[in-house]
């Protein structure tokens, strides 16, 4: 078996290591762009009252892991509770709960020991029954989870005595410990096999004060925090701040001292403010129009490509995100993913080949109808009438239906036959395509099925020879390109503001908004 070991060595973590001879590590440093980061002036210090205004919460937030769904709650999760892996800034993995992992010449069974000497915030020891009985949580037929289908995988899994965790897998996946890293699978304190979903207690940076879903937590340092050049401020504010106009003044006139989900369309204006910076960063984030391949006109290959070829996908880029992203090639793997296929021919606008396409569909016109709101992702509205207007010189008339910001994940998305969609992007490739392409998986918003795309994501998962592993993700990218069901015309910076008392390393994590969402752990003031 091969072992992998992770210390902690102050902020920077440890090295770039190899998981199973060279299969596991994401290629990192690309994760952080070339606008995304400020070298920090001063070396960490200790104290203060560190006060966020994200754009994200929800009254029905709550405690449980399984219904984490937006940033809000999985900041706040990050803030309070500790993960058997953890993504580093500069994309490696390194450990937290779990100090080292090993696993069998398959992949197939993984063996986990747990850090010694970890504590909940209760005071409760971390146990190798806690991480069971996390993972177990979010398993079995009556899950609800979201977490679900990445944990399915697991047919067996068992404590070794109080540190020891063995978990055996249906097949082998070299990528498994970057799964465990997975925003809702924190190890929260068990009894009896099982977790209490309503509790705060955990044992990360910060223990919970108080908590009004929707609208604000608070938190106070864990004086008893394990991590070394971690969780500098003194105690933490968040706070539900949806307008974005609010959020910024918020900032700008020093009620809070950090913000996520600048506004594009009046960043220029923000960056001139005195004592502000935007900090983007660029990762896998990304914003898409899945069609539902089930139903006509979208279950025609050639329809799906003339709309492909009809978008202009610069100038969303330019007009949408203000230069705060890049052009997507209609798969969902970035620049900074580590097999990304940086040789597929990139789809451009072209009405041309948008009606040579649509002509092979046996069509000489196309009528549809493109559902967006702004809760999709901001100026959704507005990239869908972009779209509109460039598709229309192909034969390509493109309806938007503004549909209510309120609501629309549950009535729009997965819903109606062609929709604006966010996502967040994952670290690896096997997890972004298990989540949303894979035949059967839950978020696959395009019902999409592809016989050769899911026989190759099987034999990838497992497979270690590193020449071969990387053909086959980029060979998947082609296919999902040029034959799958979503148009993915841009990759998302994620893009900050801060004021020029906080500060925070060098690299900043881009997997999430907010540093991997660890701000208020890792940041510090100036």
């Amino acid at each position: 078996m091969k072992t992998i070991e992770t210390k902690r060595t102050g902020l920077t973590g440890v090295s770039r290591r190899k998981v199973l001879q060279g299969t596991a590590a994401v290629g990192a440093a690309a994760l952080v762009g070339p606008l995304s980061m400020r070298a920090a002036k001063a070396q960490p210090k200790s104290g203060g009252h560190f006060r966020v205004a994200m754009g994200h919460g929800n009254t029905t937030d709550s405690y449980d892991p399984a219904t984490w769904d937006n940033a809000f709650v999985q900041v706040f999760a990050t803030a309070r509770h500790g993960n058997l892996t953890e993504i580093a800034a500069d994309g490696s993995l390194v450990g937290e709960v779990a100090e080292s992992w090993e696993a069998s010449p398959d992949a197939k069974v993984w063996t986990f020991k747990i850090r010694d000497g970890l504590a909940y915030h209760s005071g409760k020891s971390v146990t190798a029954d806690d991480v069971v009985a996390s993972l177990d949580y979010h398993r079995g037929e009556d899950s609800k989870s979201a977490a679900k289908p990445i944990v399915e995988a697991i047919s067996d899994m068992k404590a070794d005595g109080a540190n020891v965790v063995v978990i055996t897998l249906e097949a082998g996946n070299a990528d498994f410990p970057f799964i465990m890293s997975d925003y809702h699978l924190p190890i929260m304190p068990s009894s009896d096999g099982k977790i209490d979903v309503t509790t705060s207690d955990g044992c990360g940076a910060y223990v919970v004060d108080a908590y009004e879903p929707g609208v604000r937590a608070t938190m106070k340092r864990n004086p008893n925090y394990w991590k070394d050049g971690r969780a500098h401020f003194e105690s933490a504010e968040m706070l539900t701040i949806v307008d974005p106009a609010a959020r910024q003044n918020a900032l700008i006139t020093g009620e809070v001292d950090m913000i996520d989900r600048v506004d594009l369309n009046t960043v220029h204006l923000l960056k001139r403010a005195p004592g502000i910076v935007v900090l983007p960063t660029t990762g896998t984030q990304h914003y898409t129009f899945a069609m539902d391949t089930r139903v006509a006109p979208f279950n025609d290959n050639n329809v799906r490509l003339a709309l492909k070829y009809a978008i202009d996908r610069q100038e969303l880029v330019d007009k949408i995100l203000n230069g705060y992203g890049e052009v997507g090639n209609d798969h969902p793997i970035g620049r900074s993913n580590r097999y990304f296929a940086k040789d597929l021919e990139q789809h451009s606008y072209d009405p041309d080949k948008a009606k040579f396409h649509l002509k092979e569909a046996g069509l000489s016109s196309l009528d549809v109808t493109l559902s967006a709101a702004d809760a999709a992702f901001g100026g959704a509205v507005d990239a869908a009438v972009l779209y509109s207007e460039k598709a229309a010189p192909a034969g390509i008339n493109i309806e938007v239906a503004r549909e209510p910001n309120d609501g629309y994940w549950s009535d729009v998305w997965m819903v109606k036959p062609w929709s604006a969609v966010y996502w967040g992007g994952r670290p690896t490739e096997d997890w972004m395509f298990s989540t949303a392409y894979a035949s059967g998986a839950a978020w696959n918003d395009s019902f999409w099925e592809h016989e050769r795309f899911n026989k190759l994501l099987l034999e990838a998962r497992s497979e270690l020879d590193e020449a071969k592993r990387r053909a086959m993700y980029e060979e998947m990218q082609g296919i999902v390109s040029n034959e799958g069901g979503v148009v993915v015309p841009m990759f998302a910076s994620y893009v900050m503001a801060h004021t020029d008392k906080v500060a925070h390393p060098e690299q900043v994590g881009a997997n999430w908004t907010m540093d991997g969402f660890r701000a208020i752990e890792r940041w510090w003031f100036a």
